[in-house]
């Protein structure tokens, strides 16, 4: 039964948190256990967890407005249900031939640089979450709730007991190339719009039909436009731009605005089928690292 599973245990003393904006928050304990079905040929998925966290948290830099509420004190116990669905517009199968290059010396195997880039397509998928015989994840937090009695926020905004609300996104995925050749073999774009909150979303188009404009919006009801561009620049070398774009026209910014920008340069090891290393910058939050990654899809 678990070996079609997955199961995470994390736990860090302190724990840094990113938020939709890019800046992070210090949690002093965080404890979190998960088990999650693996992806299914019904496209069917199931996931269940637990998380704790301890202290009140802190932001890392001077950051006007409230804690997110997830971060705040207490046990929180989740479940989530989603059905995926894709279907492919072209796809061109990789065969084994397709692998066999031949040289003076005679046949070579060479594989793509990339076991994942390997297939040229174009391809939608989407997904829809469901909980409880209805659509959506629920959470229930226990604890946590304890007053500050300092006038903070914190202490203002306290966290319903129990949650449910509708998830969703929807994927659109082109691939030219096979990422085998030295040069001009990988040009990839990945665009999804994700929507987080749907009961958000419709107490805003609730809102914004009835002129109603007390309040402020919920972060969680604006959709949100994520964008992946990768081109082969020469053998396993990738140069690749994540973008995220907030879809809201409030305060004063006409349509969508950037979140977060990040490019990399990835150098893929073709030994370990799909593992790179990868070298990032994002302007916006002036952080870069170099990581090493085993299997990345």
């Amino acid at each position: 039964m678990l070996a079609f599973h997955d199961i995470t245990l994390e736990a860090a003393w302190p724990e840094l948190f990113i938020n939709h904006e890019g800046r992070y928050w210090e949690v002093p304990e965080s404890i979190s256990l998960d088990l999650s079905s693996l992806v299914s040929e019904s496209g069917l998925r199931y996931r269940f967890g637990i998380h704790k966290n301890g202290g009140d948290p802190q932001p890392v830099n001077a950051i006007n407005g409230d804690t997110p509420s997830a971060l705040m004190p207490g046990l929180c116990a989740k479940a989530a249900f989603s059905y995926e669905k894709s279907r492919d517009f072209w796809r061109q199968r990789e065969k084994r031939k397709d692998s066999i290059v031949m040289t003076e010396q005679g046949p070579l195997w060479r594989p793509s640089y990339d076991i994942a880039l390997s297939e040229p397509h174009a391809a939608i998928s989407g997904i829809i979450g469901a909980a409880d015989c209805l659509s959506g994840f629920c959470e229930a937090w226990f604890g946590g709730l304890r007053g500050h009695n300092d006038g903070s926020s914190a202490d203002a905004k306290r966290r319903n007991p129990f949650g449910a609300d509708v998830f969703a996104s929807a994927c659109c995925t082109f691939q030219h190339g096979r990422f085998r050749k030295r040069y001009g073999d990988l040009t990839r774009v990945d665009a999804r719009l994700n929507i987080c909150s749907a009961s958000a979303l419709a107490k805003r188009v609730s809102n914004l039909l009835s002129s109603s404009a007390n309040g402020e919006n919920d972060p969680l009801s604006s959709p949100r436009l994520n964008l992946v561009f990768q081109q082969q620049v020469a053998g396993p070398i990738v140069f690749r731009v994540d973008s995220k774009f907030l879809l809201d026209s409030s305060g004063g910014i006409g349509g969508p605005h950037l979140e977060d920008f990040t490019y990399s340069l990835n150098y893929s090891l073709r030994l370990l089928q799909s593992g790179k290393v990868v070298a990032w910058y994002s302007p916006k939050r002036k952080e870069g690292m170099v990581e090493l990654r085993l299997f990345e899809f």
